[in-house]
């Protein structure tokens, strides 16, 4: 009786986050002597681009935090708390535009950097981003504007998640294939694809790459048991990638349990913090203990 009440009370911190949500190298011999001078133009190209990407940034050093689902819940309260320590912020949403750029306004009456750098004739310091987290491709342009936009990447908060709410007593109402397709999507896949897209930028920065789990990934609890799978098998994802981004990149996560559970205070930990890595911290409010 006490195991059901404490699922039917259970609160899950991401569950409404989704915004409610070369070809082939030519062989050795075609290539010969014009594809060192091709090699050349391309690297040219890529420098201009950088270049390009920090005047359009204004050529502020000041950090950048890329949030997705960023526009309400877990996200937003992070990006809040980032721009009072002097980051500038992009958020990531799906559809909700009007609330996005009330987000965007209120990062820019809490920031902490010089008004020159808050907004310019080059750009802005805090920016919203549509993007679908269920799609590879969106995922890659959203990393790409976010650089080209501010210059670099320092932060990674991917924050997004899915789920929908089932009987957690009942194996015959969890076993809904779309709701498992969907989780798998949105709470493991779109996380590498993120850390895939951000690896080269984050590298640069000796960034931070930090994914919002859950406490029903630790313990059978949640809106949903394709949830809770999904966000076991996402934390150790992110002890994977911590392995495959070191040694210049941290890759750690949080593990929301009730919605009332700061997360945010954690988040800029793992984006400030040089010697954490792999680490899923639970923060639950001792519900569990």
């Amino acid at each position: 009786m006490a195991d059901e009440k404490r699922l039917s009370t259970w609160s899950d911190a991401t569950h409404t986050v989704r915004e409610e949500e070369e070809e082939e190298e030519e062989e050795e011999e075609e290539r010969g002597a014009g594809s060192e001078v091709q090699e050349a133009a391309a690297a040219a190209a890529a420098a201009a681009a950088a270049a390009a990407a920090t005047v359009a940034a204004g050529s502020s050093n000041s950090p950048v935090a890329l949030i997705t689902a960023g526009s309400a819940g877990v996200g937003a309260a992070t990006a809040r708390l980032l721009a009072r320590r002097g980051y500038r912020v992009v958020i990531n949403f799906s559809r909700n535009t009007e609330r996005a750029r009330k987000v965007v306004g209120e990062l820019q009456q809490l920031s902490r950097l010089p008004a020159h750098e808050i907004q310019n004739e080059h750009g802005n310091a805090y920016l919203a981003i549509r993007a679908d987290l269920g799609s590879r491709d969106e995922i890659g342009r959203l990393v790409r504007e976010t650089v080209v936009q501010m210059g670099r990447l320092d932060v990674l908060f991917s924050n997004g998640g899915w789920t929908k709410f089932r009987d957690m007593t009942s194996i015959e109402d969890n076993t809904i294939e779309e709701d498992w397709d969907m989780c798998f999507n949105i709470n493991v896949k779109s996380h590498l694809w993120l850390m895939q897209a951000a690896k080269e930028h984050l590298d640069r920065t000796e960034g931070a790459f930090i994914t919002t789990a859950s406490a029903a990934g630790i313990y059978p609890s949640g809106s949903s048991l394709a949830y809770s799978v999904t966000k076991a098998a996402q934390i150790h994802l992110v002890k994977n990638l911590a392995v495959m981004a070191a040694p210049r990149i941290r890759v750690n996560s949080v593990s929301p349990g009730l919605l009332l559970t700061d997360v945010a205070e954690q988040v800029l930990t793992f984006a400030k913090s040089k010697s954490m890595t792999g680490v899923n911290i639970p923060l639950d409010a001792g519900f569990m203990v």
